[in-house]
C-alpha cells in the first residue's frame, strides 16, 4: 500500500527557537517534533477559520485520520535529514577513522543504501560536530545545514530601569540553501484533494508570523513553503520493498507515536526508545506523555496507526490535544532483527 503525501520545505530568514526535552534555555534542539508542529498548523487553521473543521479531520478521537504528519527535520539542498533506522546505526568502521556515532541524522539516501545493504564510504562522508548531521564530501555544503548560536536578551523593569534581567537563549541559524522539512501523510486521494490546499494555505501564515519560540522577537520566518507532492514511499525510499498487510514486517518511524488499541506491534522485538513530551498551553503546564521516538523500528502486521491524546490541563478553558499518530515506512524485516 502507497501513501499520497507531500513533502514541504520550511527555509527560514530568521533564526529559530526550537526548545530541546530538558527545556533549557542554553540548549536548542535540531528537530522540531510534529505534536509541536501540529499546534503551530492548528493556530493557522483558527486564524483562517477552519480550526474545527481540522481538528476533526486530523485530530479524531476514534479512527483512521486524514492526514498525518512527521516531525520536521534539517534539509540541506538536496539532501533531506532523517533519524536513521535505530538497530542499523552507527554502521561498522573498516579503518575506525569515522567516527559514525556522532550523527544523529543522515540523509535519506544514506539511509536507503544501508537497507539494500551498501556499505558508506568513510572517504565519502565527515560529520558536522555543530549540527550532528552527517554530510556529504565534494559538494557545495562545507558544513551543516545549521549551526547552535546564543542571543543575548534583557528584561527591564518599566517602573525600575534599574532592574534588568538578562538571559541567553540557543537558536538555530541555518545555512544557504538549507532549513526544516516535513512530510503530511493522507489517508487517501481524497483527503489529498481536500487539505493539501489548506495546508499549504496555513503554512503560508505560519511563513509570516513565524514557528517555534521567540516569535515577538522575530524568529521563526521564513520564505513561503515549497511543496512537492507524491507518494510518501517512492520519495523517501525508492526501490526499499514494502511488507505485505499480515505478514510479520518492521515499520520505520518519522513520527512521535503512541499506539492504539488496534495497534499489534511486538514489544519484544524491533528498536525503539521512549520520549516523555509536556510542554505549556497558555502558561499552564500539560499533562505529560510518553512516546515513541521517531527513528524507531517498530515490529507489527501493519502499520501502526496511533491515537490523538487529551493533555487538557485541569484550569484549561479549552481542548488541548497532542496527536500520537505514527507516519512509518516499511523497511526490510532484517533490519528489526
Amino acid at each position: 500500500m502507497y501513501t499520497p503525501a507531500i513533502i514541504v520545505r520550511l527555509r527560514p530568514v530568521t533564526p529559530w527557537r526550537i526548545g530541546p526535552d530538558s527545556g533549557s534555555h542554553e540548549q536548542a534542539a535540531p528537530l522540531l517534533h510534529n505534536d509541536a508542529l501540529f499546534g503551530a498548523i492548528c493556530e493557522a487553521m483558527g486564524q483562517l477559520g477552519m480550526l474545527e473543521e481540522w481538528l476533526a479531520a486530523a485530530a479524531p478521537a476514534y479512527g483512521a485520520p486524514a492526514c498525518r504528519i512527521t516531525s520536521a527535520f534539517p534539509f540541506q539542498r538536496t539532501a533531506l535529514y532523517v533519524p536513521p533506522p535505530a538497530g542499523i546505526w552507527p554502521p561498522p568502521s573498516a579503518s575506525g577513522r569515522q567516527r559514525w556515532k556522532g550523527a544523529t541524522l543522515i540523509p535519506a539516501g544514506a539511509v536507503r543504501d544501508l537497507l539494500k545493504g551498501t556499505q558508506l564510504k568513510e572517504d565519502d562522508w565527515f560529520v558536522d560536530a555543530h549540527s550532528g548531521c552527517l554530510v556529504p564530501v565534494g559538494t557545495r555544503a562545507t558544513t551543516g545545514p545549521f549551526r547552535i548560536l546564543h542571543r543575548s536578551f534583557a528584561a527591564v523593569d518599566r517602573l525600575n530601569p534599574a532592574a534588568v534581567l538578562p538571559r541567553t537563549v540557543a537558536c538555530l541559524q541555518f545555512a544557504p540553501g538549507s532549513g526544516l522539512w516535513f512530510a503530511v501523510a493522507f489517508d487517501n486521494p481524497t483527503a489529498y484533494a481536500i487539505w493539501a490546499p489548506k495546508i499549504e494555505q496555513a503554512l503560508r501564515v505560519l511563513a509570516d508570523t513565524g514557528i517555534g519560540g521567540l516569535r515577538s522577537a522575530g524568529f521563526g520566518r521564513s520564505r513561503p513553503p515549497l511543496i512537492q507532492p507524491g507518494v510518501l514511499e517512492e520519495m523517501l525510499l525508492p526501490g526499499i520493498a514494502v511488507s505485505q498487510p499480515g505478514s510479520k514486517g518492521a515499520w520505520w518511524t518519522l513520527s512521535l507515536f503512541n499506539p492504539a488499541a488496534s495497534d499489534q506491534v511486538d514489544w519484544s522485538a524491533g528498536h525503539y526508545q521512549l520520549i516523555e513530551r509536556s510542554g505549556r498551553s497558555g502558561g499552564v503546564l500539560k499533562r505529560s506523555t510518553r512516546l515513541v521516538r521517531e527513528g524507531s523500528v517498530l515490529v507489527a502486521p501493519s502499520a501502526p496507526m496511533g491515537r490523538c491524546l487529551d493533555v487538557t490541563p485541569d484550569s484549561a478553558s479549552h481542548p488541548v490535544l497532542r496527536p500520537g499518530f505514527a507516519v512509518s515506512l516499511s523497511i526490510p524485516w532484517q533490519v528489526a532483527q
